[in-house]
């Protein structure tokens, strides 16, 4: 072959690697996220990211059978992040194989230990209190998650359905601090207090303290700024406005007990590392103020305020770590149906 046709040769091959180039570097400039956390709430993070690193998200909302979808997808699939609400699912996608281990100094120094897997196959995000709800004129000030089960409010309690996971999570807590048998006394003695059947949402907590069917009720946090901050003269800023928010601890620690949502990176992720730069950046400072003004969550970083509307007080979270609280989950379960407390 000439030596001008090998140079040609060589030029065209030269020409066509720089044209691909760029392509192939666009090509890995995103990151696709599975996730069960509503489009609303964490979208304007999405953007942000994207704003701020030029990494595309490719997002698939879900609304549950995040598991089963990833196992199915196998080795094919092309998750790279994994987001999800409540301690169960974070640990049953670690527990389903379907995650991998991550090590981050950015992550790690800005979530506490007892808020993410210590092999770091999952890290919390956001925190969602269980506080009490009560009348705004109420003189309580303080109050611990072992006083609902208190005779003095017989029928004075509202609460959702016991199976829910907030409430499972709940119970599993004190499982975790108090054993089975006192648990099994303390759930007992609540559904005892219960002004109706558990039903409905935390929304509806607040309403039925409001209309006077209950005095006091057990809720997520955020649901307050949601409902305080709802247009003037709706039903939802009716109830917000009747209401206050305490912060309850557990009696032997003194701590609060949160729900959560988290996230982790996929087994097989095709784009790893833009999904460790997507949680490094969704516990950064910016996103974490983004998750209290947006979301009325409780930041996971600390030094982050969380919006004024939700902010009662220093927040001191329950010391035992959501791993060991998810251990009993389970057993929560099947406890609220030995007491019949949806009964």
């Amino acid at each position: 072959m000439p030596q001008r046709h090998y140079a040609l040769r060589a030029a065209s091959i030269a020409c066509a690697a720089f044209l691909l180039a760029p392509l192939a570097a666009l090509a890995q400039q995103e990151v696709t996220l599975y996730t069960t956390r509503e489009q609303g709430l964490v979208q304007p993070l999405l953007t942000a990211f994207t704003a701020d690193t030029g990494i595309k998200v490719n997002t698939v909302f879900l609304k549950d059978g995040l598991l089963e979808r990833v196992k199915a997808e196998g080795e094919r699939s092309p998750a790279d992040v994994l987001m999800a609400v409540d301690i169960g699912n974070l640990v049953e996608l670690s527990d389903g194989g379907v995650t991998q281990p991550v090590k981050s100094a950015a992550i790690e120094s800005a979530i506490p230990a007892n808020l993410r897997a210590a092999d770091g196959q999952w890290f919390v995000l956001s925190l969602r209190e269980r506080v009490l709800y009560a009348e705004k004129s109420s003189p309580l000030t303080s109050f611990r998650y072992e006083d609902l089960a208190d005779p003095k409010y017989k029928g004075k309690v509202c609460i959702r359905a016991g199976q829910h996971p907030y409430n499972t999570g709940l119970i599993a807590a004190m499982i975790a601090h108090d054993g089975a048998e006192a648990t099994e006394t303390w759930l007992r003695g609540v559904k005892a207090n219960l002004a109706r059947k558990p039903a409905g949402g935390d929304r509806d907590v607040a309403r039925d303290i409001v209309g006077g069917i209950c005095d006091i009720g057990i809720a997520n946090s955020y649901y307050v700024g949601q409902m305080k901050t709802s247009a003037p003269g709706t039903d939802a800023r009716k109830w917000g406005d009747g209401i206050k928010a305490i912060r309850p601890t557990f009696a032997k620690t003194g701590g609060t007990h949160v729900n959560v949502s988290g996230a982790a990176v996929a087994k097989n992720a095709p784009n790893r590392i833009n999904a460790v730069k997507l949680i490094e950046y969704l516990v950064s400072e910016k996103a974490q103020t983004m998750y209290a003004k947006g979301n009325f969550e409780q930041p996971v970083r600390a030094g982050v305020k969380p919006d004024d509307v939700v902010a009662f007080g220093p927040l001191k979270v329950d010391s035992l770590p959501v791993a060991e609280i998810a251990k009993y989950r389970k057993q929560a379960s099947l406890l609220v149906d030995k007491v019949g407390f949806d009964q």
